[in-house]
Parts: C-alpha cells; sequence; structure tokens
C-alpha cells in the first residue's frame, strides 16, 4: 500500500487542489444556500479565529515533532559511525586471526550500513538488510568463539564492542520506523478543510479571487515540509550518512 506520506511532492499536490475545492465548498454554501447575515459574523469571526489557531497549532507541533525525529535519525548515524569504528580499532584485542576476519567483515558491513543510507529501491534495501543481518551474525560468532576460548578483559572489552555495533544498527532502524502518527496527520488534514470551508463561506466575493489560494497554499507547503522532514527516503531533506561514509573512506585507506 503506498503511503502518501512518503511521497511529500504528491502530498503537496492534492492538499492544494483538495484545500481550495473545500474553500469553493464553502462560497458555494454562501452564495446558494444561507449567506452570513451582518449580526452573525462577529460570532462567525471567532470560531474562523479559533480554527485557523487551532491549525496553526497544530502545524508547529508537527513540525517540531518532524526535526526532532529527523535529529534522532543524524544522532544515530553518528553514534553507529563511532560504534564501528570503535570496534574496528578493538578488533585488535582479538587473537590475530580473528581480528583480521573481524576487521574484513566490518569493512563490508561498513559499505551496508552505507548503502542502507543511499539506497531508495525497496528490493535492493531488502537484499542489504538480509546481507546486514548475515554479517552481524557472523561477526558476533567470531567474537563470542574468541571470548569463550579467551575468557579475558581485553577480550570481554572488543565483544562489548562488537555488541555496541550491533545495538546502534537497532536503533537506527527504530528512528527511520519512528514517524509522526497517521492520527496527528488526519487531525491536521480536518482541521485545514474546516479552516478553507470556513474561510470560504465567510470571506466576500465569488471564489475566483487570490484570497482563495493563499491558505491552501500556505497549508499545503507547510504539509508538503513536514513530510519532506519525516520521510527518511522519499524526501528531499534526507539523512546523509556522512560520517559512515567519512570512516569508510578511512579504513579502506588503513
Amino acid at each position: 500500500m503506498i503511503n502518501v506520506m512518503d511521497f511529500p511532492i504528491l502530498l503537496f499536490a492534492v492538499s492544494l487542489v483538495v484545500l481550495w475545492l473545500f474553500a469553493q465548498v464553502g462560497v458555494f454554501f454562501r452564495t446558494r444556500l444561507r449567506p452570513l447575515a451582518e449580526d452573525e459574523r462577529q460570532d462567525f469571526g471567532v470560531v474562523l479565529t479559533a480554527t485557523m489557531t487551532l491549525l496553526g497549532l497544530l502545524i508547529g507541533f508537527t513540525f517540531s515533532m518532524a526535526i526532532s525525529r529527523y535529529d534522532q535519525r543524524k544522532s544515530y548515524e553518528a553514534e553507529e559511525a563511532n560504534a564501528i569504528g570503535t570496534e574496528y580499532v578493538r578488533a585488535d584485542l582479538l587473537p590475530a586471526a580473528d581480528a583480521t576476519k573481524v576487521r574484513g567483515l566490518l569493512k563490508k558491513y561498513l559499505d551496508q550500513r552505507v548503502l542502507f543510507y543511499e539506497t531508495w529501491d525497496s528490493r535492493e534495501l531488502a537484499k542489504i538488510d538480509t546481507y546486514t543481518a548475515q554479517l552481524q551474525s557472523e561477526l558476533w560468532s567470531i567474537v563470542q568463539a574468541a571470548a569463550a576460548a579467551r575468557p579475558t578483559p581485553p577480550v570481554a572489552l572488543a565483544a562489548a564492542g562488537m555488541n555496541d555495533v550491533l545495538n546502534s544498527q537497532g536503533y537506527t532502524q527504530a528512528a527511520w520506523w519512528n514517524r509522526i502518527p497517521t492520527a496527528a496527520w488526519a487531525l491536521m488534514a480536518t482541521i485545514a478543510v474546516c479552516c478553507n470551508l470556513l474561510i470560504g463561506y465567510e470571506a466576500h466575493g465569488t471564489g475566483k479571487n487570490l484570497v482563495f489560494v493563499i491558505l491552501p497554499l500556505a497549508v499545503s507547503i507547510s504539509f508538503f515540509l513536514i513530510a519532506d522532514i519525516d520521510s527518511p527516503r522519499g524526501g528531499v531533506i534526507r539523512v546523509l550518512p556522512q560520517n559512515l561514509v567519512s570512516l569508510s573512506q578511512s579504513l579502506h585507506t588503513h
């Protein structure tokens, strides 16, 4: 099932059209059914102002949620690069043969983590996830066997470092799954529709004025920006694996 929130440009277009149409529906209600009486305008203005304020607050809070999730994904990318780099150094604490295997596998593992951030195709992502899990299993098997054969503090430190590598990948994946709830999007969309309906009903004009485009355009741009930041893969604003790429270049040079 396609999630429109993963396609911010599509969300922008749909929002703009739908909100503009509801503004026209408001105009239709005013001109064809029951025009707004003069003594009702003050009360109607209070309702419109309250609804607009609520929409602004919802957009602001949702934007803050999207920013916090984006920052979290960036933070975990840096932590993951740090964990892999630390474990690469700690491989010296393992027996020579195991250290060589761990370093080789860590380089491959690092390449897969970079691909995780850069790949858009879902089928490629499935392959990356499968290979990543395989590499994790191999890395842990080597460290576990070394720790069982030589239960010394240095080897235990290397095992702890490998545990951090595996945990950091799990935290990263959880952060990418942590999206703005659908209920929050539904509430924002409902309030936005109500605002445009009320504006169309309250404003003077035939519905062809530029004023009926301004609010739908502003809200649609807000929805686009929120969805773009909240979407790890579908947006223009994405978390780039700068730390992982830098570490990969360093390790391959080494």
